[in-house]
């Protein structure tokens, strides 16, 4: 069974062979589907990436989308099996911890808005205690936020999407800096003129 049986269901092959995309993606399944390791390629883009968002399901199926964000990277590879991260202090309505106990699937879409990318992680996620050592592992210790616990990913399969459709964005803070500079090279350059001004009067 390839790997993209985890999303491509009988009912979505069926809307593929509908639509005219089968063939395209029964080429990729020959071939094995979606990657299932945790690669050097997954761990450079997570890496890059502040915000996610992280969708479970009820024991019911009642789907909930949550997002998570934090430092740059603070997703991260733990093995090449697995990826987490700590889980900071919110609004403390638990929706995604409590879902995970009555159903462990997860899928995770990550998105790197300043290049335009985003990967779906599949996986079995499980709310864990923010033991020291996992604490160590996936925490930035100069981000000041409360953590709660870890959310720790056994990974099924995950894809890079392209990049139609997602607007490019910028960091503020980066911005700021940038036009700080900018600023700051103009003030010099408009002393210089006012110098050159004045010496010639």
């Amino acid at each position: 069974m390839p790997s993209s049986d985890v999303a491509f269901t009988p009912s979505v092959k069926a809307i593929q062979v509908a639509r005219g995309s089968r063939a395209a993606y029964a080429k990729m399944e020959a071939r094995g589907g979606f990657r299932v390791e945790v690669d050097d390629d997954l761990r450079a883009f997570l890496a890059e990436v502040d915000t996610a968002f992280v969708a479970t399901a009820s024991s019911e199926g009642q789907p909930y989308i949550q997002h998570r964000g934090g430092p740059r990277g603070f997703i991260r590879a733990l093995d090449d099996r697995h990826v987490g991260f700590v889980d900071f202090t919110g609004n403390r309505q638990y929706v995604t911890a409590g879902n995970l106990v009555d159903n462990d699937r997860v899928c995770v879409m990550a998105i790197d808005y300043s290049t335009r990318s985003r990967v779906k992680i599949w996986g079995h996620a499980r709310v864990v205690p923010a033991a020291p050592e996992l604490v160590d592992a996936l925490a930035s210790p100069d981000y000041r936020a409360k953590i709660e616990h870890a959310v720790v990913i056994e990974v099924t399969a995950w894809d890079m999407n392209c990049p139609q459709h997602i607007p490019q964005k910028v960091n503020a803070a980066e911005v700021a800096q940038l036009v700080g500079g900018l600023r700051a090279r103009i003030g010099e350059l408009e002393r210089e003129v006012e110098a050159l001004r004045s010496a010639q009067h």
